[in-house]
């Protein structure tokens, strides 16, 4: 499975931007599909979720009502809607999947595959 990351960049506060993460590689059981961010000297958290299963989503507290999470199935892509962005929200923003789980809830410890990332940077 390969995952690459598109569309970091640079944003003022108060915009928007749209992340992109294409896949390859699935077997016939498409995974859910996580988006994760580091911050400069931090750790590595969850941002949110899209389950394979029923669509549902979930994010973390500090992004909620914010970011919105899609996935075109015949693109094998999800997409991370990012609006009204914080400084805070600089990071660099990794997806990742869980091999044949298709249920959001997992931690980044249970991924076992990610892309490399792209950064995005909130001026102030």
């Amino acid at each position: 499975v390969q995952l690459v990351e598109s569309g970091g960049g640079l944003a003022q506060t108060g915009g928007s931007l749209i992340l992109s993460c294409t896949a390859s590689g699935f077997s016939s059981d498409e995974p859910a599909m996580y988006w994760f961010r580091q911050p400069p000297g931090q750790e590595r958290e969850g941002v949110g979720c899209i389950s394979s299963y029923d669509g549902s989503t979930n994010f973390v507290d500090s992004v909620k009502g914010r970011f919105t999470i899609s996935r075109d199935s015949d693109k094998n892509t999800m997409y991370l809607q990012m609006n009204s962005l914080k400084p805070e929200d600089t990071a660099v923003y990794y997806c990742a999947v869980p091999e044949n789980v298709p249920l959001c809830g997992l931690g980044k410890e249970d991924m076992d595959y990610w892309g490399k990332g792209t950064l995005v940077t909130v001026s102030s």
